[in-house]
Order: C-alpha cells, then structure tokens, then sequence
C-alpha cells in the first residue's frame, strides 16, 4: 500500500495535482484538527498604519529613482516600486513592543531583500544582546540559512529567536514553538495563507494559542468561503485557476517578476525630519475559532480553558470577594484547584491585551464582559477615594504601595507583603510603624481597607 498525504486539498488551485492523483479518500480539517487537539487556535491583531500609503509630500527627500509626485502608493507597491525605511523602522518597532521579547516569531516579507532589511532593523530595536537574536532565511542564504533554520526549530535553543523570510518558510517548516507570526507582505493565494497560518499551529507544552500579527489585510482570507471548505467534488472537469489568485506551486523567492526583464531602479524616499515619530497606527484584536470563524473574546477564552467555576454570583459578588484580600486569596486558591492557576489567569491577561490590568479585570471580562481598567487608572481612583480617610503620613505610604502595585501586580497586596513593604519604604518595619503612626494591627486594618477603594464601582 502507498500513502499521500497533502496540506492543499482545494483541486481549484493545483489542478495538475488532483489530476494526476484523483480525488482525495479521506479529508482532515484544520477545524477537526484543533477541535480534537491536535492543532492550536489563535488570535489575530489587525493593524493598520498612517502610512499604508503614501503620495510624495514636500520635505521628503528622493534618494533613488523617480517618484511620481501625483500618484498614492498603496501596499501592494511598497517594498517593490517604493522603499520608505522610517515606515518599516514604524512597523516593526509596533510588533516588537507587542510581543514577548524571547517568543519564536516568523516574519513574511515582500522579498529577499525587504527581509534583509527587516533582519537589520529588529536586531537595531533588540533588547536582548546576543548577535544571533534575529536571522534571515531565504533561497539567497543557503547553507548558512539552513543552519539558522535547524537551530530555530531546535526546541532546546534559544536563539534565533526571530527569522525573516520572504517566500522559503511558508512551507515545509515543522517548528513546534512558533508563537507569532508577523505578515509584512500581502497574500493572495488561498492555498499560501493557509500554509504559513500553518506554521504557528503546532503543539508544544504551555502553548495555548499563537498570534498572527496582520498589517496587510490578509484576515480577509478567513471570510473566504474556501478558508478550510471542502474538497471540490471528483468530476468537475478542468476548473481554471481563479484569476485573482497564484496556482498551487512555490512561488519565486523574490517576487518581482522575470530576472530577465529590466526592471526600473526602486524608489527611496528618506521622510522629513520628524515625521517618521508622527506615524502612528491602530490595533484590532480578533478571535478565530476552529470553524475559521470570528469569535469573541469571551468565547475564545471559554474555548480554551473552559467554562469558569461558578464562585461569584455576578459582578458585585465578585467584587466584594476581591476586595478583601483575604477572600480574594481563598478565591484564587479555589480557582486553582478547579484547573485555573494565577498563571493561567495572566495567560489570559496576555490574550486580552490586558497586561497592565489587574487580575479582577480578567475575571470580570471573561465572566460579565466588563471592559478591563488598568492598574494605574484604579490606583489613581483610590488615591482620590482615600484622601479623607487616612492621615498624610499614613496615606503617603498606601500610595507608596498603590506604586508598587501598579509596577508589579495584585501580589503586592497579599496580607503578608506589608512588612516587606514597610521595610522596603522605611528601611525597619518598626520605624516604619513609628513613622506612619500605626501599631501592626492597625497597619493591618489599613492595609486591608484601603483596598476597597481600588475595586470599587464608579460611574
């Protein structure tokens, strides 16, 4: 007996393959394939820039070729007609201040020589100092790309942390711990879409989801009845491939059309000084369920970790048990242990782009749907509720803890942070009583009270 096996099952864009072969016996969604837990789902974040096009503007500065002065440059044009580098500097300073510094990422690019560039501009943006943080894999890179690739797909390596390509790694690479993928170049085949959402489906151990970073519109593809359909029936004869779309073969690497037709010089516009600070874009985060269609985020959340425990009758309830950090203590323990740790909790923290909340925000979202607050706003709320309660030596030291709580996260106002948190401030915990005039049990009473000004209510 043979086997074939295909990740392209649509006959519609590789004709001479299902010609030759017939029609598939058996068909494996991407949808059956993450509903039985092989496969993982994710979350795209749509972002848009003011500069997705661009008409010549006075000021700016052309360095190479000959710009038409009257004409809008679209996406489709960027990095093969025109090369603005303060646009790509723009955008992947935005993916790069949104993801996980040390998260294996894929970006795609326009071509060989854009994911160079891209290459050059994330190592110039780094935090972290090893030189072999970011490499570029393409056909140019031989040998020495294939290495960076092997050493990526290495689970037990660290770096590279980051690869750019353009066409060379949207098939055929089975790295398990992809975490993003970044799409700086349009897609227009199905098929191709497909196959790099591909690369960020695989299984490895704490990856709940991957995150598809978009800047070319190409979610558009998941309103495409085709996104995972099935097969087209056995005895439909010679469908033409779609004129909108490439066939199912490998693209060049570099696509911008015959080496062996002159091509005219690329255009370089250097923008006028400042106006590389003055782009500025917008993010939408959405959710995709197995099906490939659009879910909420409540509904993804639910997807992946499963209904809540019912431990709070609505959101009052909720916020009187997470006001007294005793409850919210005897709360978190109860959650844990039906399966929902605090690490999971800030899991979701990450998914819902709500780093910077508290984690009563998470559990209100996913429970009541409230719009998350972030800790610095509920800090600042407090500090103006309290005035009045506290005296200015006392309540100079809660907003030295509202400080730490903001920097570091609910953690801070557990019952037993408040010695270290008088040591930290006074240097002695009993200087520290001394100085805001309170006895320990006082502090306590403090300390615990003043937290219900952080949750509550307001209009």
């Amino acid at each position: 007996m043979q086997l074939g096996l295909t990740a392209t099952p649509r006959r519609d864009e590789n004709i001479d393959t299902y010609n030759y072969f017939g029609a598939p016996v058996y068909v494996y969604s991407l949808k059956e394939g993450i509903n039985d837990g092989y496969l993982t789902p994710f979350r795209v974040k749509q972002i848009s820039t003011t500069l997705d096009q661009y008409t010549f503007t006075p000021g700016d500065k052309v360095i190479a070729g000959a710009i038409d002065p009257e004409h809008t440059y679209t996406e489709e044009e960027f990095n093969r007609r025109i090369v603005i580098r303060s646009r790509e500097v723009a955008r992947t300073r935005i993916f790069m201040e949104q993801m996980n510094s040390m998260e294996k990422t894929l970006v795609f690019c326009q071509s060989q020589e854009h994911a160079l560039e891209i290459r050059d501009i994330i190592n110039r943006l780094k935090t972290i100092p090893d030189p072999n943080y970011c490499h570029r894999v393409t056909a140019d890179d031989g040998d020495i790309g294939d290495r960076w690739l092997l050493a990526f797909q290495d689970n037990e390596k660290a770096v590279p942390v980051i690869l750019t390509t353009s066409e060379k790694l949207s098939t055929g690479v089975d790295a398990l711990n992809i975490r993003n993928i970044v799409l700086l170049r349009q897609i227009t085949s199905m098929i191709e879409f497909k196959q790099i959402i591909g690369r960020g489906t695989r299984l490895f151990d704490g990856k709940d989801y991957f995150t598809v970073y978009d800047f070319v519109k190409a979610h558009e593809h998941f309103l495409d009845p085709e996104w995972d359909g099935e097969p087209i029936p056995p005895d439909v004869p010679g469908i033409p491939t779609p004129p909108d779309r490439k066939g199912g073969k490998p693209q060049p690497d570099d696509p911008d059309g015959d080496p062996e037709t002159p091509r005219p010089e690329k255009i370089r516009v250097e923008l006028a000084p400042g106006r590389e600070m003055e782009i500025d874009y917008m993010m939408t985060t959405t959710f995709w369920g197995p099906n490939g269609k659009q879910m909420t985020a409540a509904e993804f959340l639910k997807y992946l970790f499963g209904e809540l425990p019912n431990f709070y009758k609505d959101e009052d309830d909720l916020r009187k048990i997470w006001s007294d950090p005793l409850t919210r203590i005897e709360l978190l323990t109860r959650l844990a242990n039906h399966g929902l740790s605090s690490d999971d909790l800030e899991k979701i923290q990450d998914l819902i782009s709500a780093t910077e909340s508290d984690l009563y925000d998470v559990l209100a979202f996913v429970s009541f749907n409230a719009p998350p607050k972030t800790r610095s706003e509920r800090a600042t709320t407090a500090s103006q509720k309290m005035a009045l309660q506290f005296s200015d030596r006392a309540r100079r030291f809660i907003e030295f803890v509202l400080e730490q709580y903001v920097a570091e996260g609910v953690e801070e106002l557990r019952p037993d942070r408040l010695a270290p948190l008088l040591e930290l401030r006074f240097g002695n915990v009993n200087e520290g009583l001394d100085e805001i005039g309170f006895t320990p049990d006082q502090a306590g009473d403090a300390f615990r009270s003043f937290q219900k000004h952080l949750y509550a209510e307001t209009a």
